[in-house]
């Protein structure tokens, strides 16, 4: 160091310690001088220095030594008569104590001048662990002034036991450490000083630690603990020790805390499993997450020495650890993947032990696990084709597929089984111990049924069984083996007369089951005659659509129906066909207007002007050549020459006088009579008639048939009497007509006024024309008779019957004269 900076140094606690003494002694001139700049703090200082040393007459200092902890009103000293001052004295130069405010723990007895104790003084508390402990107060005297110093020096007692920081202290000591290892200790703090303080550290009594006490450079005492003898954890796993701090005091006082001291464990000793060698069977479908086994590692250490940890070794393949899993902290071994015995049958796993000391140690084991075959595939099957095709035609026997049944299984478990389900034309030939034929075993037939989804069903003699089901479509391939069916074997058709030459008529269908070209149909006509009339003739078909078309019109009145044989034929080889016929029904249509046979246009009729009211002048008789409604006629008075007189009956075409000739009525009357058919639209004819009325010829009494009866005079026995008297009648009149037409054929001589020729029955023209041409000439000869000598018969087909041919003649009035006539007339 420089002589400059010693120098400075000295300065400075010169200065520091001036200052305190000033503060201490003189607070108002302390703050005299530290009032100001640094420069005036400073020349202010060194002038109190200098006044200080050249006052040694006015200031003094007196210095007394007392112990701590005195009691109040102690007696320190005699401050009077040290100071030389009497008690009057005292009094008048009022002798005082100089305070700083502070708490005052000395006094001065004015009447005695003797300084004692105010306070309890605790040196401790007032100067801490400093090695000198004093108080220091100022005296004053008036008169001149005059300033003492007081200076009490407090002397440390031991009142202050030592003291630890902790009651109780923990220490980890490995039991690998060393003999001769310290481990230092917390100091004990004592508040006395010198002597009084802490002087020595003392432990309990044990085999394996002492104490050290050491002095520091400062004179404190320091301890620390020393491993006399090696640890042993496994014996001895802890201790407790009673640390004592001694001081030097008299008496001694002392202060103790606990030490526990934990032994650590050394990593000394590898984990060892209970088993070097695990078997384990397990079931191959054990679930997956399922524990097989617990490992389970003793390692003798303790703490992190003695934790284990569970590992699979390197020499486990990638595979088994995608099948096992090892858990590191419970040593469960589970399984994480899917097991098949089918794959591998034994598994192999490695494990180690591993501890978490330092070094770590290792213990090893081995795993062997052993998979339990389970039924746990189902058969598989194969077929050479999953479509397949035969003939309805193939014969029994024929095979038709191949099929392999194996099962991954063994034992029982791989027995395999194969069945069909019942009542289909196929069955299963064993050809190997896992190899079956498809075969056909009855007639298949494609029309019934096209194809098979024949279900395969495997079954293995595991327990439980095991199943596969396999579907197979078999499809069947057409032969011609069906000819075409029509729908019918009889098709009526009704066609309208005055069809259109060309028209479509009907269309027959076929149906073949067969398929492509064997259910391919055409059509043809086959020749068949119905009153040697050729249909084929006037049909055509449509080869592809079995349509018909007639090839002319048709006329209901010349033919009323036609069949036609139509033929079906198939395009399989050999060919098939069918037949079917077609009954072609012309419909009547309204194309014939009514044909009035009787009495002629403009014909004259005589009726006697005595006749009554219903009495028959004439009748109108109409055919029509068409049938059905078109041929029902009805009659009606189209025009007369007085309404009142006739009236025409709407279906029969009678014509009756509806009242009394009178006197002044014309002689000639005119009648116009319509005759309408029933059809759609109607048709009509219509005819005029002449009637003379005459005064000279008798009445007839026809009309009185007309007179209504009494319904109550009819009875049961009555109407019998009526049939059987009508049965008579018309046998009797058949044999006059009989003799009448022998009669005419002999004598053509013979004439007639009127003849009536009704035909019933017959529908056609020929017909008809020949009646309208018997009535005009039997007109005309009418005509070239004499009046006076004329006779008026009728020949009439019975009205009544449709079916009879048969003529009977009838009078037109009883009253006539009958000589010269051949025939006989019979009145009913």
């Amino acid at each position: 160091m420089s002589s400059f900076s010693f120098i400075r140094n000295a300065f400075h606690f010169i200065e520091s310690q001036t200052r305190k003494y000033i503060r201490r002694h003189f607070g108002q001139i302390y703050n005299w001088i530290e009032h100001g700049t640094m420069a005036k703090r400073l020349s202010r200082l060194l002038f109190f220095v200098l006044l200080t040393c050249v006052s040694d007459l006015i200031f003094a200092q007196i210095q007394y030594v007392i112990p701590e902890e005195m009691e109040r009103g102690a007696v320190v000293g005699n401050i009077a008569e040290d100071l030389g001052l009497s008690i009057g004295e005292m009094s008048f130069r009022k002798f005082r104590l100089v305070t700083d405010d502070r708490m005052q723990l000395l006094k001065v007895n004015k009447g005695s001048g003797i300084l004692i104790v105010n306070e309890r003084i605790d040196r401790e508390m007032l100067c801490g662990q400093s090695a000198t402990c004093s108080i220091s107060q100022d005296l004053a005297v008036d008169n001149p002034l005059e300033m003492y110093l007081v200076d009490v020096e407090i002397l440390d007692v031991n009142d202050n036991s030592p003291t630890f920081p902790k009651m109780r202290y923990a220490f980890q000591v490995s039991e690998l450490t060393a003999a001769g290892a310290l481990f230092p200790l917390e100091s004990a703090h004592d508040a006395d000083v010198g002597t009084n303080a802490v002087s020595n550290y003392e432990i309990s009594t044990n085999k394996h630690f002492g104490m050290n006490t050491r002095t520091r450079s400062d004179g404190s005492k320091i301890a620390e603990l020393v491993l006399e003898n090696p640890l042993d954890r496994e014996q001895h796993s802890s201790f407790h020790l009673t640390l004592t701090a001694i001081d030097g005091g008299i008496p001694r006082r002392s202060g103790t805390a606990e030490i526990v001291i934990t032994v650590l464990d050394g990593n000394d000793n590898a984990p060892v499993f209970d088993h070097q060698i695990y078997n384990i069977n397990a079931l191959e479908n054990i679930p997956v997450g399922t524990v097989i086994t617990t490992l389970h590692a003793v390692d003798l250490d303790q703490g992190t020495n003695g934790e284990v940890r569970y590992y699979l070794t390197n020499y486990v393949s990638h595979r088994v650890r995608e099948l096992f899993n090892l858990n590191p902290e419970t040593g469960q071994i589970s399984v994480q993947g899917s097991l098949d015995y089918e794959e591998k049958k034994t598994y192999q796993l490695d494990v180690e032990a591993v501890d978490n000391g330092t070094p770590a140690l290792v213990g090893r084991a081995e795993i062997l696990v052993e998979l339990v075959d389970v039924n746990d595939n189902a058969p598989d099957l194969k077929v050479n084709s999953l479509s397949i095709e035969v003939s309805e035609g193939a014969a029994g026997g024929t095979v038709i597929a191949i099929i392999s049944a194996t099962d991954r299984d063994s034992g029982e478990n791989g027995h395999v089984q194969c069945h069909l389900p019942p009542n289909i034309p196929f069955k299963l030939q064993k050809s190997l111990n896992w190899q079956y034929n498809l075969i056909v075993s009855d007639r298949l037939n494609r029309e019934s049924t096209p194809s098979y989804n024949i279900s395969i069903s495997a079954w293995d003699a595991g327990s439980p069984p095991l199943s596969t089901n396999k579907t197979i479509h078999v499809s069947v391939s057409d032969i011609n083996d069906n000819a075409p069916q029509f729908t019918q074997l009889l098709y009526n058709v009704f066609l309208m007369e005055n069809n259109v030459p060309g028209a479509s008529v009907f269309a027959v269908t076929a149906l073949d089951a067969d398929l492509g070209k064997n259910s391919e149909i055409s059509y043809s006509l086959l020749d068949s005659f119905l009153t040697e009339t050729s249909a084929s003739g006037q049909f055509i078909v449509n080869s592809e659509s079995g349509r018909l078309h007639a090839l002319r019109s048709f006329d209901y009145e010349i033919q009323k129906n036609f069949q036609i044989k139509v033929q079906a034929r198939d395009s399989g080889t050999p060919s098939l066909s069918s037949t079917a016929l077609v009954n072609v029904i012309i419909l009547d249509q309204n194309d014939n207007a009514p044909v009035i046979v009787s009495p002629s246009n403009m014909a004259i009729v005589f009726v006697p002007k005595s006749a009554h009211p219903g009495y028959l002048v004439t009748k109108v008789i109409a055919t029509d050549a068409d049938s059905g409604q078109n041929a029902k006629l009805s009659f009606q008075l189209l025009e007369a020459t007085d309404h009142r007189i006739f009236s025409v009956e709407f279906t029969s075409g009678e014509i009756t006088t509806t009242q009394n000739f009178r006197e002044q009525v014309a002689v000639r009357q005119a009648i116009a009579v319509l005759v309408r058919d029933n059809g759609q639209p109607s048709l009509s004819s219509t005819v005029s008639i002449l009637c003379t009325v005459q005064h000279n010829v008798t009445e007839n009494t026809f009309d009185r048939k007309y007179k209504p009866r009494n319904p109550e005079l009819f009875s049961d026995l009555n109407f019998l009497l009526i049939i059987i008297f009508g049965s008579t009648s018309c046998m009797f009149l058949f044999i006059i007509c009989f003799l009448v037409v022998v009669k005419y054929k002999q004598d053509k001589n013979i004439y007639c006024y009127t003849s009536r020729i009704c035909c019933h029955g017959q529908r056609n023209s020929t017909n008809a024309s020949h009646c309208r041409d018997v009535a005009e000439s039997n007109l005309d000869s009418v005509q070239t008779l004499p009046v006076r000598d004329s006779y008026n018969y009728t020949v009439c087909l019975s009205p009544e019957s449709s079916k009879s041919d048969f003529l009977f003649l009838k009078p037109s009035h009883p009253t006539l004269p009958l000589d010269g006539i051949n025939i006989h007339d019979t009145e009913r």
